[in-house]
């Protein structure tokens, strides 16, 4: 067991960690007890120590062996441990027989309600506040034991969200602690409902963006790779940025023209992080649908991270299930500022296709927009059009979506060459010139 130094002031918390013989991990027992003790800092919580254990198979009961249940409840003794929080997922089961073992005094979490707590204080929109309380009652409801009660005792049924409630406690308003399963569904049936209606609002919001359609780029990464701080980087957005786990949950848009003239939309979205609960997956659905819509998905991945690589295959492992890995996509190393220049020559060899950026200090970024830029013409097409001069909405059209390559004026109209976006082919059609020619003496197929 590894203790440390603490104080009064924060709850107390002890990880406990498990290695499961043959199960695939991306990082190593003690890198995902290192992210966890961020997950609780974040939270709020103070961590005093850690217990791990290297185990065949989970222990139906209890996850951990029985010696090691032992061993995790004379450190909580020993070290006035207030909470225990396990880094891989407890079943109800595991739930229940840990809560006994461990005593009432002790609050008892996993990875998934620590992660869903952050939601819960970092969820500042209505949108976000929904997705996240369906989320905790998604995961509360299947574990509705005396543990249940016993949290609205210690919360109170005037807890708010984000308040003294103390970690795993934010979120669904504790005054619906002590209802039955019955009436929790029913409140369940209205957040859905209510998400519905969310899903719907954000269709209508797309199909009049498309109306219109400026391309959009996603910035997707693990929490913390400083997707907001590009974002105002790019856009003076005035997003919040803290060094913190999901900082940053409601998504932002933002427009940016680039050195040609052409518009587009950034859009920041919820970072990604090994052992995503799959409650939260499937109520951001709303949210994460941003991503399948995007034009682009552009990878930010912290650099400066010990373990970039695999943060960038847990990036590349969801985007794959949220069925949005056959994107146009680029790859963004940020936080280079802060990399030795021997590290920076090793991830040039590891991210070959990589752009190394400094988000915070502007290094890199024009290098990004510029190639940025030549990816969207992929989604382009090329033109020759002569408008009249009564048109120039169209023409003002083209330079705002489009990329203008030449333009002059004759006595016919405006003459333009360029590229624009395949959904813009049938206003500018009519228009299209009939021969290759750049003269104002043919005339156009709609004049």
């Amino acid at each position: 067991m590894r203790s440390y130094h603490t104080s009064e002031q924060k709850e107390r918390a002890l990880l406990v960690g498990t290695a499961i013989q043959g199960q695939e991990m991306l990082l190593t027992l003690e890198q995902s007890l290192a992210e966890l003790a961020r997950l609780a800092e974040t939270a709020g919580v103070e961590v005093i120590g850690e217990i791990s254990q290297h185990i065949r198979r989970p222990n139906p009961a209890t996850l951990i062996g029985r010696g090691k249940v032992d061993e995790l409840k004379t450190a909580v003794a020993a070290l006035d441990a207030t909470v225990v929080i396990f880094d891989s997922e407890l079943s109800p089961r595991q739930q229940r027989e840990l809560e006994h073992v461990l005593g009432e005094d002790v609050k008892l979490l996993d990875r998934t309600a620590l992660i869903l707590d952050i939601f819960a204080r970092h969820a500042h929109t209505k949108e976000g506040a929904l997705q996240v309380e369906l989320a905790q009652y998604e995961y509360r409801l299947p574990r509705l034991t005396r543990a249940w009660t016993h949290l609205a005792r210690q919360a109170g049924g005037g807890a708010a969200r984000g308040g003294a409630a103390g970690v795993g406690l934010r979120g669904p308003g504790e005054t619906q602690l002590e209802v039955d399963r019955r009436e929790i569904g029913r409140r369940m049936a209205t957040l859905r409902r209510q998400l519905e209606d969310v899903r719907a609002h954000r269709r209508r919001y797309r199909q009049r963006r498309q109306a219109v359609p400026l391309p959009v780029v996603a910035l997707v990464g693990y929490t913390n790779a400083g997707k907001s701080t590009l974002l105002n980087r790019l856009t003076d957005a005035d997003v919040l940025v803290q060094d913190q786990l999901f900082a940053t949950l409601d998504p932002t848009t933002r427009r940016r023209t680039l050195f040609k003239g052409q518009e587009v939309l950034f859009s920041d979205t919820v970072g990604f992080i090994q052992k995503l609960p799959t409650q939260l997956v499937a109520a951001f659905r709303a949210t994460l649908e941003e991503i399948q819509d995007a034009d682009v998905v552009v990878k930010v991945v912290d650099a400066a991270d010990a373990v970039a690589w695999q943060h960038y295959l847990t990036v590349t492992q969801t985007l794959t299930e949220l069925g949005a890995n056959q994107k146009l996509s680029m790859l963004l190393l940020n936080k280079v500022d802060l990399i030795p220049p021997a590290k920076l020559r090793k991830l040039r060899d590891l991210f070959p296709d990589g752009i190394f950026i400094s988000a915070r200090m502007g290094q890199g970024i024009d290098d990004f927009l510029a190639r940025l830029e030549s990816l969207l013409m992929a989604l382009m097409v090329e033109i020759r059009i002569q408008l009249p001069f009564r048109r120039g909405d169209l023409a003002s059209l083209f330079h705002r979506l489009g990329q203008v390559e030449r333009e002059e004026h004759n006595a016919n109209g405006i003459i333009m060459r360029g590229r624009i976006p395949k959904s813009l082919m049938g206003q500018f059609s009519p228009y299209q010139l009939l021969a290759s020619v750049e003269t104002g003496e043919i005339d156009t197929a709609g004049t």
